[in-house]
């Protein structure tokens, strides 16, 4: 029997299909449980995560509630985090999620924070 998360696998591996990181552009994963939101740069010919940021890790985030504006300052933290890393372009996996407000807000203050994608 297939539950919410199983669909979600599916179509974050038919997205994978498609998208793939380098070192020139790494993918820029995100994954959202319940209470955090997670973001990785993901090298994927070297299978070796470049830089990694989340909801838990960002001291000013921590024990926030999942709204938009978690989302904006999110993205603009994991921005921060990848030119820190020298980390300029990216490829956007949203993880089989949908792209709804959230992952608009998220994406949208990473673009306005300097990465490209």
């Amino acid at each position: 029997m297939n539950n919410r998360k199983d669909y979600r696998v599916r179509r974050h591996l038919r997205l994978r299909r498609k998208v793939s990181g380098t070192a020139e552009r790494p993918r820029m994963s995100v994954f959202i449980s319940n209470k955090h939101f997670y973001v990785q740069f993901v090298d994927d010919t070297a299978a070796k995560t470049l830089a990694a940021t989340s909801t838990v890790s960002f001291a000013d985030l921590k024990g926030a509630d999942l709204n938009v504006a978690t989302a904006k300052a999110l993205g603009a933290e994991a921005a921060r985090v990848a030119l820190e890393k020298g980390i300029k372009a990216v490829v956007y996996d949203r993880g089989g999620f949908a792209y709804g407000a959230r992952q608009k807000a998220f994406a949208d203050a990473a673009r306005e924070a300097g990465l490209a994608f």
